[in-house]
């Protein structure tokens, strides 16, 4: 019997594809110490492509990204893997249009964050990413079903993340003084509305706060979550 592969779409962003490999490896072994190490293969493609498609769809032209990325989930089909997933929270803004097309099985970042915060037992939480994440709708989605409620930033708190993550996180950029205005971020939307958890809905954002102070409420890393999601869909192949 063949063993099965994980899939990944990368490179959107490089930072973020990198520390998913690296998290799925050290999972792994792990879960599994028999010195194996999981199949995986990464179509990496090209991020700007991909943005630009993003925005056409967040205005409603949806089919050009939906084909482009059932085209790069096709090549991984036709390498032979099991499933896969985005190693990203932007393309989710589609992910069921996608999945429903797609010739392999695909795991969501965004129902595996929504299941690990209503296991937390949380009624409401804000969310960082970028500005086709934090307004499209598709984490409120998920958590609708836990009863979970979500916030999002203010403008221009919006434009500021947006802008910063994708002129210096997807490039692998992470500067001290920009982590300090993220918890400034937060702090503004703690004071305006309540919240007990706060979703890094970004996988470079994770890369920028790991390392910081904490913020005071429960995070959640969704890097993290999605690679022991993907490594439970793995291990019970």
């Amino acid at each position: 019997m063949t063993a099965p592969t994980i899939g990944i779409i990368g490179g959107i962003a490089p930072p973020s594809t990198v520390d998913y490999y690296r998290l799925l490896v050290d999972g792994y072994q792990k879960r599994r110490p028999d010195g194996t190490q999981p199949l995986i293969i990464i179509n990496s493609i090209d991020l700007q492509k991909g943005l630009k498609l993003v925005g056409a769809a967040s205005k409603g032209d949806t089919a050009p990204f939906i084909a482009y990325m059932l085209e790069e989930l096709d090549k991984l089909a036709n390498a032979g893997v099991t499933f896969a997933f985005f190693a990203a929270n932007t393309p989710h803004i589609l992910f069921d249009e996608i999945a429903a097309k797609s010739r392999i099985p695909l795991v969501s970042i965004a129902v595996a964050t929504a299941a690990a915060v209503a296991k937390a037992g949380l009624k409401r939480v804000g969310l960082l990413g970028t500005r086709f994440t934090m307004e499209s709708g598709f984490y409120d989605r998920a958590l609708a079903p836990h009863k979970v409620g979500v916030v999002v930033p203010d403008e221009p708190d919006r434009t500021w993340v947006h802008e910063h993550y994708l002129g210096e996180l997807t490039k692998n950029v992470f500067r001290d003084e920009t982590r300090t205005e993220f918890h400034a971020v937060i702090k503004r939307m703690r004071g305006k509305t309540p919240i007990d958890g706060l979703i890094y809905g970004g996988t470079e954002l994770p890369l920028l706060m790991r390392d910081g102070p904490p913020v005071g409420i429960p995070t959640f890393d969704t890097t993290q979550i999605h690679v022991e999601a993907v490594l439970d869909r793995l291990l019970a192949t």
